[in-house]
């Protein structure tokens, strides 16, 4: 199918997806050269992130866990500045004081990053209680892996927000990877979707390879929460195809079931399909390649020229 869901430039798409693995690029070399600290990143799972966030309004809040770049990049972030948070530096969206795993961009509408698996999931119902509460607009949209679904805050969360009526998007990038433990070894089931039903919730499971078909799916999902002003569950079905966490030689991974995935490269997907639509020709993405890789290549400039904060700056705005 080369026909494109409605008021999308799909090259935008395309070029976001390109933008955040080539910024993930850059921290595994640079975690692999010691210039970056390691981090966990989101390698593979590229269009979860740019189809949601792409389908989502201006006024509606994020919480998101530790695989966030994709949910940032594509909600706008400086790559500049999220490279600089990640090094520790002043000009990150923290001045430096939140690393990878913690970072929040309040004018993009992100609430907050998460290293705590489930954290954001414990916190989604209050923010749309304030929300409902305090009459604002925009839906909350919470990310989380299958990882976080096995634990008690997922469940609890969505009951709360089934049972107070409250504007919740759960969106699971089911990766299919709990650290390093394999989903099959820690869920009694097939699908978190499943599990979302339970609670009465609407639930949905989406190709998490295909960008335009999570882009479609979550247009539905936040429009259903907008007009009921209550929750529901999408799942993406994705793949983790790197580590859990930088540097990591995944030798815990059966090595058939990667090159499986890694057949089904989003980027890739979607290349394909441009190229098959006549949206795109060889050169002109060899272009928008290079212009992406230029553009990460001055925010990791940007990144390492910034100063660290100075001891008096890292007891600013801390409570303890």
């Amino acid at each position: 199918m080369n026909s494109f869901p409605t008021a999308v430039d799909p090259l935008r798409l395309y070029e976001q997806l390109l933008l955040i693995r080539a910024y993930e690029n850059a921290i595994v070399q640079g975690s692999t050269d010691g210039r970056i600290p390691g981090t966990c990143t989101s390698v593979g799972q590229e269009a979860a992130a740019v189809g949601a966030i792409n389908a989502l309004d201006t006024d509606d809040l994020i919480l998101t866990n530790h695989r966030s770049a994709g949910h940032l990049l594509a909600r706008g972030a400086d790559p500049g500045r999220l490279l600089a948070e990640v090094m520790g530096r002043r000009d990150g969206y923290c001045k430096g004081r939140s690393g990878s795993l913690h970072i929040s961009v309040k004018e993009l509408g992100v609430v907050l990053t998460t290293t705590i698996v489930g954290g954001e999931l414990s916190l989604a119902p209050g923010v749309a209680l304030a929300q409902t509460m305090q009459g604002r607009p925009g839906i909350v949209t919470c990310f989380f892996g299958d990882g976080a679904a096995c634990e008690g805050s997922f469940h609890e969360s969505l009951n709360l927000a089934a049972l107070w009526n409250l504007p919740v998007l759960y969106i699971c990038e089911n990766n299919q990877w709990q650290a390093f433990v394999h989903r099959r070894e820690a869920m009694s089931r097939e699908r978190v979707s499943d599990w979302g039903a339970g609670y009465g919730i609407p639930v949905r499971t989406v190709d998490g390879n295909d960008v335009f078909a999570v882009l479609e799916a979550t247009r539905e999902a936040a429009e259903q929460v907008r007009d009921t002003r209550r929750p529901v569950l999408l799942e993406a079905l994705t793949y983790r195809t790197r580590g859990h966490f930088e540097p990591d030689d995944q030798g815990y991974v059966d090595k058939a079931e990667l090159a499986a995935w890694l057949a089904r490269d989003p980027i890739a997907l979607c290349r394909d399909r441009l190229i098959a639509a006549g949206q795109i020709s060889p050169a002109a993405d060899a272009e928008l390649l290079a212009r992406v890789d230029a553009r990460i290549a001055t925010a990791v400039a940007f990144a390492a020229a910034s100063p660290f904060p100075s001891i008096e700056e890292l007891t600013l705005d801390v409570y303890a």
